[in-house]
């Protein structure tokens, strides 16, 4: 850390830090605003250093709030964008203004960005694919017949997280051990998932199981079995995002496990990585450990990727709990106690 204060007394102008939250999504204020704000503090920076907004799902607005940030002072950008139309937008305004620009958890395909910091999205999806195929032997879930449900087909860490996935259930499907039954086109609004799913279900009755790529999106999912009296450890659904209600939904058993990300290490990395370029300084090799496609533009982008976690009862406490992610009082309500006290958790 005292490296990192040395770098950030080093540069001049302020961080401007641009987040998308939408009405259906709040995590960006919840989590990485907070955590981005406590990791640009520790560094040595005060409140007058740095600016973080929210364009609270507007395009139009997250523009604007880069184009504020820039005209306000700040010398480089962390900026997670809506969609990659508007990311693009934005990096070719920063571009143009000399300011580089840090994309955070999202790569904006077709974009102008310095660097890319997230965590291993591919990854995350092997480990959804994994813990399925885990979870329908530890359920006993005889000849799989599985719905495959994704993420908004515009956003491109969707396209990854199902690269993952299907790395390991395409070689099961090919070699007719487990039967995809149904590929609805994808979404991130769980009402829409829901939707999908029940039409999927409806044209597939047959379906025992089915890879969900969020717990938001699995939690209205297994509402709806559980109205047509889907027991527990029956019909293996995943999740990611070890959210509140998917930690609960797997305790209950309707829930094979979460993928675990946690942000504290990617706000930390994207502010690390903030303060070089505002430093004029190249960050370190052992900061930048890869690099990802951008697919649109046939670049590659120098890349920071943080490693997930897959998320049973068995790790429960030794992960998102240990790293009070969600507080175990929270957690641990009277319906979840029982089950939380078999899990090893206390509250």
């Amino acid at each position: 850390m005292a490296a990192l204060k040395s770098v950030a007394s080093a540069g001049k102008g302020k961080v401007g830090v641009i987040l998308p939250d939408t009405v259906t999504s709040a995590r960006y204020t919840e989590f990485d605003a907070p955590y981005l704000q406590k990791a640009l503090e520790t560094a040595g920076l005060t409140s007058s250093d740095f600016s973080i907004v929210n364009a609270q799902g507007s395009t139009s607005g997250e523009l604007t709030d880069a184009q504020t940030a820039i005209s306000a002072g700040a010398t480089v950008l962390i900026m997670d964008p809506l969609d990659s139309g508007t990311g693009a937008q934005i990096e070719s305004y920063a571009k143009s203004h000399g300011v580089p620009v840090i994309d955070y958890d999202r790569l904006t395909l077709g974009g102008s960005r310095a660097y890319y910091v997230s965590f291993d999205n591919v990854e995350v999806g092997k480990l959804i694919g994994q813990g399925f195929q885990q979870c329908l032997s530890d359920w006993g879930v005889k000849d799989p017949q599985f719905i495959e449900m994704k993420g908004a087909p515009t956003d491109n860490n969707a396209t990854l997280f199902a690269q993952g996935y299907d790395s390991i259930v395409d070689p099961l499907v090919q070699a007719g051990t487990w039967k995809r039954l149904a590929e609805p086109a994808g979404t991130w609004d769980p009402p829409t998932a829901a939707t999908e799913f029940q039409q999927a279900l409806t044209a597939h009755p047959t379906a025992n199981s089915a890879i969900i790529p969020n717990d938001e999106n699995a939690a209205p999912i297994i509402t709806y079995l559980k109205t047509h009296n889907v027991k527990p450890k029956t019909f293996p659904l995943t999740g990611q995002d070890a959210t509140l209600v998917g930690l609960q939904n797997i305790l209950a058993g309707y829930q094979c496990g979460t993928v675990y990300k946690p942000i504290y290490l990617e706000a930390q990395a994207a502010v690390a990585l903030a303060l070089y370029l505002r430093a004029g300084q190249t960050p370190p090799s052992e900061l930048v450990n890869g690099q990802t496609a951008d697919t649109q533009s046939k670049t590659q982008v120098p890349s920071v990727l943080l490693k997930p976690e897959w998320v049973t009862p068995q790790n429960m406490n030794d992960t998102v709990i240990k790293d009070k992610f969600v507080p175990a009082k929270q957690l641990c309500t009277k319906d979840f106690a029982a089950a939380c006290t078999a899990a090893g958790i206390t509250s």
